[in-house]
């Protein structure tokens, strides 16, 4: 029982190995998009490749943009064709492959009207003659037959209709042939490998369209043409045979090869799987089952060479350029719409992806994927994803994630190396994908293990410390040591102005509803502007930032909290006015600088706070607003760094209780938009210097003139009664430097 409890009990390695093994089953059943995606996948391992030189042996007579503005548009008179093809013959060619079909008579010979006038001229001697003659000469079929019968290694192309629709597609559709011609190209041999019958399923054909009688009786050769595209449209493998009847019969790249080769017979070797193997001239071309080979394209548009019909049959060409070479006829001109897509490009002419084709064989360099390459690919998924289920566990996410991102590049590359240099096309997508899987559902299951452990956590230690610190705790227990850390932080004090006298006119149940009602939107308003409650006394709080975790803009997210305050104060105003209570008026004192901060107390029980002469300062400061009739006070170590985004005015020069040097102190207005604060500060701050220097005359019209414009300013109020004495202190030395002493704390 506990350990049948044991192997159902959840851990992260046992829900990786699960997805792991899900991984191999969504590989093993194949999904379209997975496919897709490792079609993709297979484009850019040749994108990474880049371009590779082919061979010497093929070249293309294109039916460029050239030809088209010398001879036309397309289709040319048969003549034109027997140009070419002398022309070729003259140039030494080994093989000259039409990727072509001659269907349909040459209506541009003219041949028609000729026979008419033949029929009216019957028996007038020599008139029927020359007719006859001209006849002959005028038939563009017969001279291109002429030529065709010249050239030795002549193949002209054909076409299989793949399917019913083609065949029966309505009056528009091409009409099938009899393919009495093309059965002199089929395979010399089938040669079965094992005690299979060799009746092997291959790409249906359902009719074949060969060029014309007069044509295919002078040809040497013939080779059907057909590429079929993958899903995604993009040409990656050929067809090297297809079955016709009871006949097999080879694409035209095998038939180009066989004839460039003198005759080496096409051996279609067959087991109970499909199609093994095609052997020519000693040379083994793998394929799938169904006859198909992957071809290694050897770069984009135009890598073999290629030369214009119309070069060509001007004699521009060099002999040496097309002797002994194969040389395929076809067209590249995109208004031809013989455009292909390949892992190179998505337009690439179909002449040249039977170039590629035949290097691919003649240099027996192809891409393969064998039998046992799923098996490979099943063993990929397994063994990343336990190594990811075994370790991620013991991780931490951010390491996790580190080992799942080296894991997936590790593995790309290696897939991109068996590619390159092996030519295997191993799976990539689906190893990946169970790489992310596992990384995913482990690192969330953790994740979720731990988020319960947290809130766990967090529930029994939330009650006694600020969710702040409790993050802090969960993020690294050994916190909770005692101890602490000196940190440069900016504290905030606040606290309610005669609070005493108020809560004496108070019930106790009014009193602790009033405290509450206060000391809850205060709170919020410091932890929206992420600061941490250290502690309430009575009526007062005690806030600070940059502990426990970093704030590179504490004073600023400090000062702004102070301002957002006292407007918090302003609208809680009228509903206590609405009670009875009358308008309640807060200090606060803000200081930055070094203090230390950490748990303190007794190994029993302790606080997470700061201490220091910093947090002393702030203390007193907030203590100063008494003094000068002020909301907010800084010092002049805050002031240094919030004075570009808020508006404030020096108040003055104090030495607080326990300090033998004077602060610089100054009262935080508002933000700087706020630009009616400017001219109080302005003539505040020239009244200040006036007093400095004891001009009292001038600095109490300063002060005054501050009053005009705000009425009731508590700190020109409060330097106005201090000139009034001081004009009558006899005793104030020479050297008096303005610092006010502060006695209470």
């Amino acid at each position: 029982m506990r350990l049948l409890k044991k192997i159902i009990t959840p851990a992260g390695w046992k829900i990786g190995l699960l997805t792991t093994l899900a991984c191999v089953v969504i590989y093993w059943i194949g999904i379209p998009f997975f496919h897709m995606m490792e079609l993709t996948a297979y484009n850019l391992h040749f994108y990474s490749r880049g371009a590779a030189a082919p061979g010497k042996e093929v070249v293309i007579a294109a039916i460029d943009e050239k030809s088209l503005n010398a001879y036309g548009r397309w289709p040319w008179p048969r003549t034109r064709i027997a140009e070419l093809v002398k022309s070729l013959n003259a140039g030494g060619a080994a093989v000259v492959a039409f990727d072509i079909v001659f269907a349909y008579p040459d209506e541009s010979s003219g041949i028609g009207a000729i026979r008419a006038m033949e029929k009216r001229f019957k028996g007038s001697g020599h008139i029927e003659t020359a007719l006859r003659a001209l006849e002959k000469g005028a038939d563009n079929d017969a001279n291109l037959a002429s030529a065709l019968r010249e050239t030795p290694n002549s193949i002209l192309g054909y076409y299989f209709f793949l399917s019913k629709d083609e065949v029966s597609g309505g009056k528009n559709a091409p009409e099938a042939g009899a393919g009495e011609y093309m059965t002199a190209s089929a395979f010399n041999m089938v040669r079965p490998l094992d005690d299979s019958s060799g009746d092997v399923k291959l790409m249906g054909t359902y009719g074949v369209k060969e060029s014309l009688p007069v044509l295919s009786e002078a040809a040497a050769d013939f080779g059907y043409f057909n590429i079929v595209p993958d899903s995604d449209g993009v040409i990656r493998w050929a067809p090297l045979v297809m079955r016709y009847g009871d006949s097999f019969y080879p694409h035209l790249s095998l038939v180009a090869i066989r004839k460039y080769m003198g005759g080496a017979p096409l051996i279609m070797n067959v087991a109970a799987y499909g199609v093994d193997s095609i052997e020519i001239g000693g040379l083994a071309v793998p394929t799938n089952e169904r006859g198909n080979m992957t071809i290694n394209y050897r770069g984009g548009a135009k890598t073999f060479p290629h030369y214009s019909i119309a070069d060509i049959i001007n004699g521009e060409v060099p002999k040496e350029a097309l002797s002994g070479k194969i040389v395929l006829v076809g067209a590249t001109a995109t208004g031809i719409y013989d455009m292909r897509a390949t892992p190179f490009s998505a337009t690439f002419s179909g002449v040249e992806v039977h170039a590629n084709i035949i290097d691919n064989i003649l240099h027996s360099d192809y891409i393969s994927r064998p039998d046992w390459v799923m098996a490979a690919d099943a063993l990929a998924i397994v063994l990343s994803g336990a190594l990811l289920s075994l370790t991620i566990p013991l991780m931490r996410p951010i390491y996790a994630t580190l080992l799942t991102v080296a894991a997936i590049l590790a593995f790309i590359l290696a897939n991109g190396v068996v590619f390159n240099y092996l030519h295997i096309w191993a799976a990539e997508v689906y190893p990946v994908f169970s790489m992310v899987m596992v990384s995913a559902v482990v690192t969330t299951f953790q994740f979720m293990t731990e988020e319960k452990k947290k809130r766990e956590l967090k529930g029994a230690f939330s009650q006694y410390v600020s969710p702040a610190l409790v993050t802090e705790i969960l993020k690294n227990p050994d916190r909770l040591a005692l101890g602490g850390e000196e940190r440069r932080i900016t504290v905030l004090f606040s606290d309610i102005r005669g609070f005493t006298t108020i809560s004496e006119g108070l019930k106790p149940d009014a009193l602790v509803k009033l405290i509450n009602d206060y000391l809850t939107p205060m709170t919020d308003v410091v932890l929206r502007k992420s600061g941490t409650i250290d502690k309430y006394m009575g009526d007062a709080i005690m806030a600070f930032w940059n502990a426990p975790l970093d704030q590179p803009n504490h004073p600023t997210l400090a000062c702004a909290a102070a301002l957002e305050m006292l407007k918090k104060l302003d609208e809680l105003a009228p509903v206590w006015e609405k009670a009875g209570i009358k308008r309640l008026d807060i200090g606060i004192g803000i200081s930055t600088g070094k203090a230390i901060v950490g748990n303190m107390g007794s190994s029993m029980r302790f606080d997470y706070t700061v201490i220091g002469d910093t947090i002393n300062l702030g203390s007193r400061l907030e203590g100063l607003n008494k003094e000068y009739g002020t909301h907010i006070i800084v010092p002049k170590f805050t002031y240094l760094d919030i004075k570009d985004e808020f508006i404030l005015r020096e108040l003055d020069y104090v030495r607080v209780k326990g300090k033998n040097l004077p602060i610089q102190i100054f009262e935080l207005m508002g933000h700087k938009a706020e630009q009616r604060h400017l001219v109080v500060a302005k003539l505040y701050e020239q009244g200040l210097s006036a007093y400095r220097q004891k001009l009292w005359t001038m600095a109490e019209g300063y002060f005054k003139q501050v009053l005009d414009v705000k009425p009731g300013d508590g700190p020109s109020k409060a330097f106005v009664s201090r000139i009034e004495v001081l004009r009558e202190d006899e005793d104030l030395p020479q050297n008096w430097d303005g610092v006010f002493v502060m006695t209470k704390k």
